[in-house]
């Protein structure tokens, strides 16, 4: 099939996201000298939002691999490139080390905290000091970018040796990865957003993110599954059972998002304590109340109504429009983590959200489709393709 050979195409997307994301970070930048603070939160919420797509693509592939789910394989080439954009991550998060002193209130906070909140924080000063949150920081990239490449090199390699061996290093690697890439991606989310408000304490936040990212990557797996079409593109080997699991998946983490939401909210509301409180009221009440109703309503209320139906699930347009909706609903959703605590009292988007969303974006898919470009769009001689292309439930 044409489709097995190497692809070549793609150049004009790719250098097209490439000048997108060169624009949009070199617009940033300014914003870091005209309006320091703000562009910086409009950064961490292009990274946070960009970085969690990365790393739950890994988590999805470790997962299909601890699994040893067959009916994946034809996809799992776009979502191993996918976590291969993640050296690209580390790069791009030099920013927000430099300028964490303009995000993080735990950095300096004598001016504006009262001296019962400052002991508090005193108590956290192992924890939360510059050189050990970038040192953790590294950590999370370290585990990130050593298991997505090893996962990658080795289903190339299998292209071109067909060593079976290679798929059961995949799967080992896969599953002994999974633990600690989760308690990886859990740690950052606290160290990188959480912590922008030092005194809130949540233990289920860190699943929230990851739930949120989760489906998101499956939407844009699923957007990208159903956009390829063309010579020697997965795509064209994709049938509707294919994308009626990808709606099971984004219906099911929809539903497991909409669990982690009410979650945090029900035990942080029932205990009604005055570090955890505040939260929701800064993000539920006023200005930014209808934001949060909008989350509800597109990341959960939406999706599953129209993804409960099977031939919705079927069809490729249809789940076109719901990957796009629930890619849009993450973006507000960690918008809505990240900006209220600059703009406590007014909804409003700052071009520098703008400008790092499409620079960080931008850069990402043109690093995804430049690492994509000179190899098979799916794992050509795994042992297990076949059964995938004859995938029928």
């Amino acid at each position: 099939m044409k489709v097995m050979e190497r692809f070549t195409g793609g150049r004009v997307p790719m250098l097209a996201a490439a000048g997108v994301g060169a624009a949009g970070l070199a617009v940033t930048g300014l914003g870091f000298a005209v309006d320091t603070r703000r562009a910086f939160f409009g950064y961490l919420f292009a990274f946070a939002y960009w970085v969690g797509l990365a790393v739950a693509s890994l988590v999805l592939l470790g997962t299909w691999h601890a699994s040893k789910a067959r009916w994946p394989v034809v996809l799992r080439r776009m979502l191993e490139t996918m976590a291969g954009t993640l050296p690209l991550f580390a790069v791009l998060f030099i920013p927000l080390l430099a300028g964490a002193s303009h995000l993080y209130l735990w950095m300096d906070p004598h001016p504006v905290l009262p001296e019962k909140d400052l002991k508090k924080l005193e108590h956290k000063r192992t924890f939360l000091n510059l050189p050990f949150w970038a040192v953790r920081s590294a950590v999370y990239f370290g585990v990130w970018i050593a298991a997505s490449e090893l996962l990658l090199r080795w289903s190339r390699k299998q292209d071109e040796t067909g060593e079976l061996k290679l798929t059961k290093w995949q799967r080992w690697l896969g599953a002994g990865a999974l633990p600690v890439v989760g308690l990886a991606m859990s740690f950052a989310s606290l160290d990188w957003l959480m912590s922008l408000e030092p005194l809130f304490i949540s233990t289920v936040y860190g699943l929230y993110w990851f739930a949120g990212a989760f489906v998101g990557v499956v939407a844009l797996l699923t957007l990208a599954t159903t956009l390829a079409r063309g010579p020697n593109l997965y795509g064209e080997l994709v049938n509707d059972s294919h994308r009626a699991s990808l709606g099971k998946f984004l219906l099911a983490f929809s539903v497991f998002w909409a669990y982690m939401a009410y979650s945090q909210f029900f035990l942080i509301w029932i205990a009604d304590l005055p570090h955890e409180v505040p939260w929701y009221i800064l993000r539920a009440r006023g200005a930014w109340e209808p934001v949060a109703l909008f989350i509800v309503n597109v990341r959960f209320t939406v999706p599953f109504l129209v993804l409960l139906s099977r031939p919705f699930k079927r069809h490729r347009r249809t789940l076109t429009v719901m990957a796009v909706w629930l890619l849009v609903g993450h973006v507000v959703d960690t918008w809505w983590l990240v900006i209220p605590v600059v703009s406590p009292g007014e909804v409003r988007v700052h071009w520098a959200d703008i400008s790092a969303w499409l620079g960080v974006g931008g850069a990402a898919v043109a690093f995804t489709l430049w690492r994509l470009r000179g190899h098979a769009t799916v794992p050509v001689r795994d042992p297990y393709l076949h059964e995938s292309l004859g995938y029928d439930k």
